[in-house]
């Protein structure tokens, strides 16, 4: 049987990779494309050649599942249609605008009872899986620092600037959550949930409403740091991932904009007191140009073969949260408690209480 996905706004680049990745997947068809701006869905509809559609919920009746690429501020409005006709549901990143929004979301879902996956392409890079295979293996010894550096330089883009990402309304914020939220996940994928964060933001760079660069530091349990920092205005880089332990470093090059022309090799390497410096073979997804399709394949297949999400709406939210409290430490100039939600089997017990 042919699952028929729905595209539900189509204004974040991102559509364009999973549309090809639906395109080629088998036992999978596009019924249509919807999106606020008519312009937009009718420039992509011809574009791939796809039905376009003037009515949201009349394309999401026609569907069997529902890819919502929109701006972030349109997520809660289409996860409500979606779940409405009961329709599974991918989500681009991040979550919603905000905590309020990302908990309204979560409601939605949990009321309806739908499948949802949120889309976090980073854990499905083979790359970060051999670093989480060794982080398991503790090649490190006891990690005590983490540093993720991840951004583009689109911000340096006249046509960038007039995009919905630089309007908080629509984007929900700047460079910290529009590429930030890519590093607080895997922080989350790769070590688990911090406890606090000390954060600065600056907008200095391109003077938009929205932060251009960032810097936030999350302290965990064990005294682990991790930094993150993300600018829409790296002309160039290199490393984009550091982790230190007591017997051991990984260096990885090549998964974001800013690094991927940087090197054709090397990209993964490793240091231990043991060996010395190796090099994995292992080219990143991302340089070789297959990255946010396998959000759509592992949606499908999920779908395909009854099986639960890979990542998670709770995933989203959490995220979420530890960007939300880095925005409130750069506002009040101090550490901050990170406040996360509810795990979901939580929220079942209170609600049965």
């Amino acid at each position: 049987m042919t699952l028929r996905i729905a595209l539900l706004g189509v204004e974040h680049y991102h559509a364009n990779f999973w549309t090809k990745a639906f395109l080629e997947k088998g036992g999978v068809a596009l019924a249509g494309v919807w999106d606020a701006n008519p312009e937009i869905a009718l420039a992509f509809a011809e574009k791939y050649t796809l039905p376009l559609w003037r009515d949201a919920e009349a394309l999401v009746d026609e569907s069997d599942a529902v890819a919502i690429c929109s701006a972030t501020a349109d997520h809660r409005q289409l996860v409500e249609i979606a779940a409405r006709f009961g329709r599974p549901i991918l989500c681009e990143k991040p979550l919603g605008v905000s905590l309020e929004d990302c908990a309204a979301i979560a409601d939605i879902v949990a009321r309806s009872g739908v499948p949802f996956m949120q889309s976090f392409p980073k854990r499905f890079d083979p790359v970060n899986r051999e670093i989480a295979d060794l982080l398991a293996r503790e090649a490190l010894g006891r990690v005590t620092m983490c540093r993720i550096r991840h951004g583009h330089n689109h911000g340096l883009d006249p046509a960038f600037r007039k995009q919905w990402f630089v309007d908080p309304v629509r984007s929900g914020g700047g460079t910290l959550l529009d590429e930030g939220i890519h590093a607080a996940d895997f922080l989350r994928f790769l070590f688990g949930e911090p406890e606090s964060v000390f954060a600065a933001t600056s907008s200095a760079a391109l003077g938009l409403p929205v932060e251009d660069t960032a810097l936030a530091t999350f302290r965990y349990e064990s005294g682990m740091l991790a930094e993150v920092a993300t600018s829409w205005c790296f002309a160039a880089a290199d490393t984009s991932i550091e982790i230190y332990g007591t017997e051991g470093t990984i260096l990885l090059s090549g998964v974001d904009i800013a690094s991927r022309p940087a090197r054709e090799s090397g990209f993964l390497r490793i240091f231990t007191h043991r060996d010395g410096w190796s090099q994995s073979g292992m080219i990143p997804h991302f340089k070789t140009g297959i990255f946010h399709e396998h959000v759509a394949w592992a949606f499908v297949d999920a779908l395909q073969a009854d099986k639960p999400m890979s990542v998670t709406l709770a995933d989203g939210h959490r995220a979420c949260a530890m960007i939300e409290a880095a925005y409130r430490s750069a506002k009040s100039g101090r550490a901050e408690d990170i406040h996360f939600p509810p795990a979901a089997e939580q929220v079942e017990k209170e609600n049965l209480c």
